[in-house]
């Protein structure tokens, strides 16, 4: 196997893994959500569509080309790979995106109400979880939403009426992004249940994002 193939398999084994752990965490139900990596300029892995994810082999997961031609693999790719393909191409700093239907967080995308910093850790995606504008499911137009909505300042955005996307250098990082913004998402909602949550000043979110990015190191 070609170092490239053998790169390919374990980034499509990496989908197949972080999809089962999207229903481990209850970060989405059934087959719903989606997530993708960069594999090099011109290629993204990305799953499958309408297959259950403990099914999910890595041969499985296709390989398309930025312009959405599949070049690897028997089977269609997610119907949200519009979605994907813009994060990938209006932010080049982006290796990995993920899509739940995360119940906490898409509560407040359902409300169109943007998650603020009412827990440090929202410091992960930026000084809020953003909301972006409402459009149909898999279209491209969802996807010019999202990424207006990240622009280049956000790790993250709820998908009004729909769910969350996040992004990030890598598959593992944009996960951990998405199970950050679901843990705030709840903390938010707890808190606003019992009283008026105190939400960080930006200053602090930047001070706090400084120590998470060398946190580990």
């Amino acid at each position: 196997m070609s170092s490239q193939n053998l790169s390919y398999h374990e980034t499509r084994s990496a989908i197949c893994e972080h999809g089962r752990s999207l229903l481990a965490d209850d970060l989405t139900t059934g087959t719903g959500g989606n997530l993708s990596a960069r594999l090099d300029e011109d290629h993204v892995a990305i799953s499958p569509s309408g297959i259950p994810y403990e099914d999910i082999e890595p041969s499985d997961v296709p390989v398309v080309r930025t312009d959405g031609t599949v070049v690897e693999g028997d089977v269609t790719p997610s119907t949200e790979l519009p979605m994907h393909l813009e994060v990938y191409e209006q932010r080049p700093d982006v290796g990995g995106v993920v899509h739940t239907h995360s119940p906490y967080a898409t509560t407040f995308a359902s409300l169109g109400e943007a998650i603020p910093a009412s827990h440090y850790l929202l410091a992960f995606t930026g000084s809020e979880v953003p909301v972006a504008e409402y459009e149909t499911h898999a279209t491209q137009a969802l996807g010019d939403a999202a990424v207006e909505a990240l622009g280049e300042d956000y790790n993250a955005t709820l998908l009004r009426n729909h769910g969350v996307l996040t992004a990030d250098g890598s598959l593992a990082e944009a996960y951990t992004v998405a199970l950050m913004v679901e843990y705030c998402a709840r903390i938010h909602y707890q808190a606003r249940a019992i009283g008026d949550p105190e939400i960080l000043p930006d200053d602090e979110i930047d001070r706090l994002q400084g120590k998470l990015d060398s946190y580990g190191q």
